[in-house]
C-alpha cells in the first residue's frame, strides 16, 4: 500500500520521517523507499485495527509481525521490518510524536548469515569477456555489446554497485588517471582504481556511443534510445550473461561485487584497503569475505593434500 492511500495522519508522520532520512540522516533513495514501504505495511496493519503510528501498542506491532509470518515472509524480510520500526519509534519518540517507544522491547528474529555466492577467477573472466558482438552485427548492436562490456568490467574491475554503476556520468570517469568518482551508500563520494580491462572497455563504449540515439544525459551508460539505463536493466543484462556462459549459476550484479572482494583478499590485499574500495563502513561488513577465503582454503586442502 502507497502512503497516499492511508490516513492523513499516518501518511503525514511517514512523509515527515521519510524527510528526516534523506535530509538528515544523508540515506540512499532506496533505502529511504524501504522505510516507506515497510511503514506503509505497518500502518495499513493498524488501521484494520483502528489504530494509527502514533497510537500503536507493543501488541500490536506483535500482531504485525505474526502476521507476515503467517503470511510466509522469510525471517531476513521480517527482520528488516523490524528494524524500520525501532528507527521509526526512536525517532517520533525523539520528537514527541508517541508518549512511548512501543517498539523497545520488540524482538528481531535471528537471521543466518550466509556466505555471499563468489567466482573463480576463470568464471569471473567468462563472465565480463562474454559480450562480444557477432560477425556482421549491425553498428548498434555492436555498440550494445561494447556498453555491456563496459558495465561489467566496472562491477567486477571496480567492484561497485550496481546503483553506483547506473548513477556514473561521463565526467566521473578519468580515463588518464585510471580512476571513478561514485556516490555510494548515504550519498558519500569515493574514488576507485580503474584496471586496464575496464579502462579499455570504457573507452571503446564512450567511441561508440553516439552510435545509439544520441541524448543529452549525462550518465556514462545509455540504452538504445539515448536514455540512463537503471539498475533494473543491469541486472537483466548480469543475468542474460550469466546464463548464455554460466549455466545453472545464479549470479547477480552483487556477485560480482562480491567477486572483486574475495579475490583481492586471496591476492593478499588488505582488509583495510579493501574496505575502502567497497565504500564499507564498518571493516565488520567487509570481514565476511575473508570467510569465504577461508573456506577456499580448506577446500583446497582437502582436494590437494594426500593426508587431507
Amino acid at each position: 500500500m502507497q502512503a497516499r492511500d492511508l490516513p492523513k495522519p499516518d501518511a503525514a508522520l511517514i512523509q515527515a520521517f521519510a524527510d528526516h532520512l534523506a535530509l538528515e540522516r544523508h540515506l540512499a533513495a532506496s533505502t529511504v523507499d524501504a522505510y516507506r514501504r515497510d511503514l506503509a505495511q505497518l500502518a495499513a496493519f493498524l488501521r484494520r485495527t483502528r489504530r494509527e503510528l502514533a497510537t500503536a501498542r507493543l501488541q500490536d506491532l506483535r500482531r504485525f509481525l505474526a502476521q507476515l509470518t503467517t503470511l510466509g515472509y522469510a525471517r531476513a524480510s521480517i527482520a528488516r521490518r523490524v528494524g524500520a520500526t525501532h528507527t521509526f519509534y526512536r525517532w517520533a519518540n525523539a520528537r514527541g510524536v508517541t508518549e512511548s517507544d512501543p517498539s523497545s522491547l520488540l524482538g528481531r528474529p535471528k537471521v543466518v548469515s550466509r556466505l555471499p555466492i563468489v567466482l573463480r577467477v576463470p568464471e569471473a573472466a567468462a563472465l565480463v569477456e562474454a559480450p562480444d558482438a557477432a560477425e556482421g552485427a549491425s553498428d548498434a548492436d555492436a555498440a550494445v555489446a561494447a556498453r555491456d562490456r563496459a558495465i561489467l568490467e566496472l562491477m567486477y574491475g571496480s567492484g561497485l554497485r550496481v546503483s553506483e554503476v547506473a548513477g556514473l556520468t561521463i565526467e566521473r570517469v578519468d580515463l588518464d588517471r585510471g580512476r571513478v568518482s561514485v556516490i555510494g551508500k548515504g550519498d558519500k563520494e569515493r574514488e576507485v582504481p580503474l584496471g586496464d580491462p575496464a579502462r579499455d572497455a570504457v573507452e571503446a563504449w564512450l567511441g561508440v556511443r553516439d552510435v545509439l540515439e544520441p541524448g543529452t544525459c549525462d550518465e556514462l551508460f545509455t540504452n538504445r534510445r539515448g536514455r540512463p539505463i537503471g539498475p533494473r536493466d543491469i541486472r537483466r543484462l548480469v543475468g542474460r550473461y550469466a546464463g548464455a556462459t554460466l549455466s545453472g549459476r545464479r549470479v547477480t550484479p552483487h556477485t560480482l561485487r562480491h567477486s572483486f572482494a574475495t579475490h583481492l583478499l586471496e591476492g593478499g590485499a588488505d582488509i583495510r584497503a579493501v574496505q575502502e574500495l567497497l565504500g564499507h563502513a564498518s571493516v565488520a561488513t567487509t570481514q565476511r569475505y575473508t570467510h569465504v577465503s577461508r573456506t577456499r582454503l580448506f577446500d583446497a586442502y582437502q582436494r590437494s593434500h594426500p593426508r587431507a
